[in-house]
């Protein structure tokens, strides 16, 4: 039974073609595209490779979003252990994920990631390593006390997901003394999680979180693993490795859920126009200004705003040449006779990217 009071919202998209079924067309897709990269990466290159990129990630991340995000919440009165695991649970919660907190102490309290779990949808989680779980609780979960100036503050992870326990569980525990850099995460496996009560968890404002606001806060939460993934994929793997891997990723994700996204957007047809009006659907869905035109062989998109690597300074190339994978493979299942041709780019300096859809047979 889903424990998210957010899980039945969510799960209602709208009609097809609106605007929270477009949003969550998106957050499908990227969503996809993250999971995707993770074996990617861990199947090529190794489980070492996976949990340093996933580390990487996370610790960005963190650095970027936790203190900002805490603070939206009002946790700042609270005890530092006991504010870090309602902030998790409310911030992943929001994003869709199934999560559990409880209570122990001011300085100890919990945390449960259930299954099945976001971030190894579906089969995904029999091809995760676990060097990816710890790179996640490195990245993130062991640093929460630094963020906050709380030095006793550490993580202890008592169940991961890779051995068949009950999901990510652990606690965040206050300690009597400063915590040395290794000390801040911890393992102590067979330790089990208290059970939970909805009743005693934190809830936010409903009226603060209106349907739209929760689709869109779900989109945002996709799209910022690949804001943060792609960088710093790069800079784990190199330019090269990390944009023929992004790409590969990008080209299978985008035929295996083609048609699940179209079917949100409510885009039909086969032409070239037809595939520029779904690129058009999707940029409008991220916040991006967008023109088509064309007949249905030969159909051109410009694009501008590039909203999912806003506030990115000096953007490799490496990245869009990853993430275009995503629109070659949505092609490649939307007719295999059409080509994807790329015109101007944003990240060369123009002021829009530019596609052209065309037919080559």
């Amino acid at each position: 039974m889903s424990v998210n009071p957010f899980s039945a919202i969510l799960a209602q998209s709208g009609a097809p073609g609106s605007t929270t079924a477009c949003w969550k067309g998106v957050a499908s897709l990227y969503h996809a595209y993250f999971t995707g990269l993770m074996l990617m990466v861990a199947s090529r290159k190794g489980g070492d490779a996976a949990g340093e990129w996933i580390f990487r990630t996370f610790r960005r991340q963190h650095h970027e979003k936790f203190l900002s995000s805490f603070n939206k919440l009002g946790l700042e009165q609270l005890p530092d252990a006991v504010a870090a695991a309602q902030y998790h649970y409310l911030s992943n919660s929001v994003g869709g994920a199934e999560v559990e907190y409880m209570y122990e102490a001011d300085d100890k309290a919990w945390v449960h990631f259930r299954h099945p779990r976001w971030m190894y949808d579906g089969t995904a989680l029999c091809g995760a390593p676990l060097q990816v779980s710890h790179g996640f609780l490195r990245g993130w979960y062991g640093h929460n006390g630094v963020s906050l100036g709380n030095r006793r503050l550490g993580f202890v992870c008592t169940s991961q997901d890779m051995t068949a326990e009950y999901g990510l569980a652990g606690y965040f525990k206050e300690y009597g003394h400063d915590l040395e850099a290794e000390e801040r995460l911890q393992f102590a496996p067979g330790e089990m999680a208290p059970p939970f009560d909805a009743a005693a968890a934190p809830q936010l404002n409903p009226d603060d979180w209106p349907v739209e606001r929760l689709h869109k806060a779900n989109r945002n939460y996709a799209m910022e693993y690949i804001k943060t993934g792609l960088p710093e994929l790069i800079a784990t793997l190199g330019p090269g490795e990390a944009g023929a891997l992004g790409n590969l990723a990008g080209n299978i994700i985008g035929r295996q859920y083609y048609d699940e996204v179209r079917g949100l957007l409510d885009t039909t047809g086969e032409s070239a126009l037809d595939f520029a009006n779904f690129m058009a659907a999707m940029a409008t869905a991220q916040d991006d200004d967008v023109q088509v035109s064309g007949n249905g062989d030969d159909a051109t998109v410009r694009i501008s705003g590039w909203r999912l690597m806003r506030g990115r300074d000096n953007v490799h190339p490496a990245v869009f040449e990853a993430w275009n994978g995503l629109w070659q493979g949505c092609l490649a299942e939307h007719n295999r006779f059409l080509a994807l041709q790329i015109g101007d780019r944003m990240d060369y300096g123009d002021d829009a990217f530019e596609w052209r859809i065309r037919k080559v047979r």
